[in-house]
């Protein structure tokens, strides 16, 4: 009997003991193509060399030193090379030990900037409905996702949340794609105007939302009025790109795709790739030096900021994807995997839309494709087709409550940016599988 706590107290997982370049191999010995890097976490894969020798080396030289006492030279090197790529004014990094931490700390660094700043009044955050900004109590307030936070909810903070950029669901008839953009930015500033725009803190978002709404990127000049907007209040942007960030959308910040750099930048996931927890907060030198010059101190930690081998691990991953062009890659090899779903799945009858950026792709599940609509949560879609897709050997992200956190399913994948042009083919074919096999059952 096992002893451990998982997920779900249901679920009979089988034990992984091996991964080989983009495959998990378990205690059976069966293998099963990572198609969702586990949670977009997984982008060298399961077996880079150059990550596992600067882990076994980094152990061996230094484990751990507190950085309330000492920094340390891979904390150093990967904070260098970070901000050598940051867009904007991003400056500074704060190590973390994964995404949660990062836009938790995010939230608190923004109510302290304005508080050095003398503007105590600044309290209010606003983010997105269905969004993801992670599991501790501050980030799963500001998360939009319903059925996450439903528990939850007499213990979370107060966060207004406007509408996503969800374009497939709510852009309306003969509205441009443009206009639509600009329509649910602009609920931005009159959600500002309703708290009273000295009262704002900080705007959160997703540039490409992922595990809420399945990789749903924002249209042409949402963004660009998103920064307007908090520019003209004196708000603060952060952006959260813990999932979709690190290259995974062909950019390895995924901001750049649309030309808007933010204050406060959250990132995890793909930064270790899975070989270290890791995660950061990235700041502009303005943030910065309004806590150099007040108080001095961030009011905020863990033990395990800015930890040696876990630092040393994003160091040799970040290396990686930049002197392989991995990132590169990642765009490439996404315009293969979309056309690939494209021809797989565009005319399915149960398919409604396939979206995303670099290796970062949503299928939206719909019960009737002229109008839209999902399928009743009764049915279970997305749960069915997790298990057909194990079934058959895939890893895949499928979610339900796509559209309000009831209704609604899509599939998430976000395989490895090592993926080649067979198993892209691979993924489509187990992805037929566990459709049908999921759709057979309703």
């Amino acid at each position: 009997m096992s002893h451990i706590f998982p997920r779900h107290t249901k679920s009979d997982l089988p034990t992984a003991v091996a991964g080989d370049g983009c495959y998990l191999i378990d205690a059976k010995g069966k293998r099963y193509f990572d198609g969702s890097g586990g949670a977009a976490v997984s982008c060298l894969g399961h077996s880079d060399a150059a990550v596992i020798k600067a882990v076994q080396e980094q152990v061996e030289k230094l484990a751990f030193a507190h950085t309330g006492f000492m920094t340390s030279e891979p904390a150093e090197a990967l904070a260098d090379l970070l901000i050598s790529h940051a867009p904007g004014s991003l400056d500074r990094v704060y190590f973390v030990s994964g995404g949660s931490e990062a836009t938790e700390a995010a939230i608190k660094l923004a109510r302290q900037y304005h508080l050095e700043r003398g503007e105590p009044q600044r309290r209010h955050l606003i983010a997105r409905k269905q969004s993801y900004h992670g599991n501790t109590l501050g980030a799963l307030a500001a998360g939009g996702n319903a059925w996450r936070r439903q528990q939850f909810d007499p213990l979370l903070i107060g966060v207004s949340h406007i509408a996503p950029c969800y374009e497939y669901v709510d852009r309306a008839e003969g509205e441009s794609s443009f206009e639509y953009g600009q329509r649910v930015a602009n609920e931005l500033e009159a959600e500002i105007l309703r708290l009273g725009p000295d009262t704002v803190m900080a705007f959160m978002a997703e540039p490409v939302v992922g595990a809420t709404l399945g990789a749903v990127p924002a249209v042409e000049g949402y963004f660009k009025r998103i920064r307007e907007i908090c520019d003209t209040y004196g708000v603060l942007l952060i952006f959260d790109e813990v999932m979709c960030g690190m290259g995974r959308t062909g950019h390895l910040f995924a901001c750049d795709a649309d030309g808007v750099a933010p204050d406060i930048l959250c990132i995890a996931k793909g930064l270790g790739a899975g070989y270290q927890p890791i995660g950061a907060m990235l700041c502009s030198s303005e943030i910065y030096e309004a806590i150099a010059q007040g108080t001095g101190f961030f009011q905020h930690g863990h033990t395990y900021l800015g930890h040696p081998v876990a630092t040393a691990a994003g160091l040799a991953v970040v290396q990686q994807m930049l002197t392989r062009n991995l990132v590169e890659r990642a765009a490439e090899m996404g315009t293969q995997l979309h056309a690939a779903l494209i021809e797989r799945f565009g005319q399915h009858p149960h398919v409604g839309d396939i979206r995303g950026r670099g290796l970062f792709r949503g299928v939206e599940l719909v019960e009737d494709r002229e109008t839209k609509t999902p399928f009743d949560p009764a049915h279970g879609l997305a749960a069915r087709i997790k298990r057909a897709a194990l079934e058959a050997g895939l890893i895949c992200y499928p979610m339900s409550g796509t559209r309000d956190g009831r209704y609604g399913d899509h599939i998430l994948l976000a395989p490895p940016f090592i993926v080649n042009d067979d198993q892209i083919g691979e993924i489509c074919d187990k992805l037929t599988f566990a459709i049908e096999q999921g759709l057979g059952a309703i």
